[in-house]
């Protein structure tokens, strides 16, 4: 899962990310004229590790999307964030922040980089840290709060010292595990987002951690 790809592509190929930014802006436009409603769409930049490479692919997003609002006579409202999906941008979120305007933690990624380990190969291991006590759960089920947890915690903070009001979320298959929606909720993550199937199980477990939250502030 590494190597050449995110926004590695998006910078050696630019018409990627310029073709890809032109669609969901003028889908957006249609969108809005059809339903009438107003739509904000929000571009995610995936795999940086530094604010120089969103920086690189953002004047591009910015450049289509003043062509099109040129082209189509319309204004375009829209946000640019990124995929904090490898421990150095968990490092560096602090200058990140100077340019995203929202952050969604990839936590696949962000647990096989953290740990070394592919998802690709994994099961061939991973029961036997299991049963041998090496490992409390499969991280890729359940996010590791000690190791991956840290790196959110640490891109939450730095994110914020930056934009204090930056929307912050996962998106994975983490956002379907109430362990891990519970650990979000913990942390003063905005959203989770995951496979549609697993959504009724996020959403109750969001409610469940909100509930124990307040509990937990009446009881003190």
């Amino acid at each position: 899962m590494l190597g050449h790809r995110g926004c590695r592509l998006a910078i050696t190929f630019p018409e990627i990310p310029e073709m890809q930014a032109r669609a969901i802006f003028e889908a957006a436009i249609i969108a809005a004229k059809n339903t009438g409603e107003s739509v904000v769409p929000e571009v995610m930049v995936p795999l940086i590790t530094g604010k120089a490479e969103l920086d690189n692919v953002t004047a591009r997003i910015e450049e289509i999307a003043n062509k099109v609002q040129e082209e189509q006579g319309v204004q375009i409202n829209y946000l640019i964030g990124t995929m904090i999906e490898l421990p150095r941008a968990c490092l560096m979120a602090e200058e990140i922040a100077q340019t995203a305007e929202f952050f969604s933690f990839g936590t696949n990624d962000l647990t096989q980089t953290t740990f070394g380990i592919s998802r690709d190969d994994a099961g061939s291991f991973l029961n036997d840290y299991l049963a041998k006590g090496l490992l409390a759960v499969d991280p890729f089920i359940s996010i590791d709060v000690d190791g991956v947890g840290e790196l959110v915690r640490m891109g939450i903070e730095r994110g914020r010292k930056s934009r204090p009001d930056i929307k912050l979320g996962i998106c994975g298959e983490h956002g379907g595990d109430p362990a891990s929606v519970a650990f979000c909720h913990q942390v003063g993550l905005n959203y989770v987002s995951c496979s549609p199937f697993r959504v009724p199980i996020a959403r109750l477990a969001a409610a469940q951690a909100a509930i124990a939250e307040r509990k937990s502030l009446i009881a003190k």
